[in-house]
């Protein structure tokens, strides 16, 4: 008997949620549908939507479900760390009559996509010297930033949840030792997700406006929203001097803290940058900054540049993962 499965992928944003069929071992997508979460009072509201709105066309109960979230899980409960929602599984499961729910980490579903991905699904930073069965990393930018490592055990790598966007940003030369100055009169704790987000990028862009002679000042942009978008178009569109030196000192960062990320696993076996923010920016990740800024470890410079680093373009890498496990759920359904 064909069963139908839900997966999504739950942001600071939005939610990507997918209805699909699983048949004689595949899985065979049916709807998907794109939600704001700024609409909606919980992740709840959401699924009692789509449901109502697939029911008509696929009236059958769904025998699983897995959902990726972003925020730390605890028996498989969250919350969500950029949005005030909390998600229990259980709960889910009662309140929906869904056999099996599971939630796992937005970054552990994304690196449990990585091996499902093609050449087609990223673009080469450095090439490097991959070194088979070792650690890789996934790591990206968007709402907040995530990171998962992915270990070799036995014949397959197993993805590793991890908070480690929220470790303390380290500046690297005086502009950016200003930045932390500024930010940690704001925040106290400067996380290098405060700079690596979209509310990072518009921390950066204010900073400059307030610490240049320039008089490009665009007063529309709160302090403390996150605009990040609109300082990626000012400075592709519109060459704006203070959104083009904010890109450069968000990918500076970004490229540093990668290369931190490298060391700490060293990750022989590649870097994978993900996250809705690196497409955007592609061009500026490809000027050279990013990997200069990987590479700067003095006396293990040479070792990073072994490194393969590549950016993900495929658009939903976490709900790619949420596919691939719950079609493990199916299986113990069955």
């Amino acid at each position: 008997m064909n069963q139908h499965l839900i997966y999504g992928d739950i942001g600071g944003t939005k939610t990507l949620l997918q209805m699909a069929e699983f048949e004689h071992g595949a899985i065979h997508e049916l709807d998907m549908q794109r939600y704001r979460n700024s609409e909606y009072a919980s992740f709840s509201d959401i699924l009692c939507d789509f449901l109502d709105t697939v029911k008509t066309k696929h009236p059958c109960q769904a025998a699983a479900a897995c959902f990726a979230v972003a925020g730390p899980i605890a028996d498989q409960r969250v919350n969500l760390t950029n949005l005030s929602w909390q998600i229990d599984a259980a709960e889910i499961a009662h309140a929906f009559s869904i056999p099996r729910v599971m939630l796992l980490n937005d970054f552990e579903a994304a690196a449990l996509a990585v091996d499902l991905l093609s050449s087609a699904d990223w673009v080469t930073l450095q090439e490097g010297y991959a070194q088979a069965q070792t650690m890789r990393v996934i790591l990206g930018a968007g709402t907040g930033m995530g990171v998962a490592w992915l270990v070799w055990q036995k014949d397959h790598y197993q993805p590793i949840p991890t908070e480690a966007g929220h470790i303390d940003f380290a500046p690297v030369n005086a502009l950016q030792l200003r930045l932390l100055e500024a930010l940690q009169k704001k925040f106290h704790h400067v996380s290098v997700e405060r700079l690596l987000s979209g509310a990072g990028l518009t921390q950066i862009f204010n900073f400059l406006q307030s610490n240049t002679v320039e008089s490009h000042k665009i007063a529309s942009l709160p302090l403390d929203e996150d605009n990040g978008a609109a300082i990626t178009t000012l400075a592709i569109e519109h060459k704006h001097p203070n959104a083009i030196k904010a890109l450069e000192i968000f990918t500076e960062i970004y490229g540093a803290f990668a290369g931190n990320l490298a060391l700490t696993g060293l990750c022989r076996n590649g870097v994978y940058i993900a996250g809705g923010i690196a497409p955007k920016i592609l061009k500026y990740l490809q000027t050279g900054n990013f990997m200069r800024a990987f590479c700067d470890k003095g006396r293990f410079s040479g070792l990073l540049r072994e490194i393969p680093v590549k950016v993900i373009t495929h658009p939903a890498v976490s709900l790619l993962g949420a596919k691939r496990k719950v079609q493990d759920l199916s299986h113990l359904q069955g």
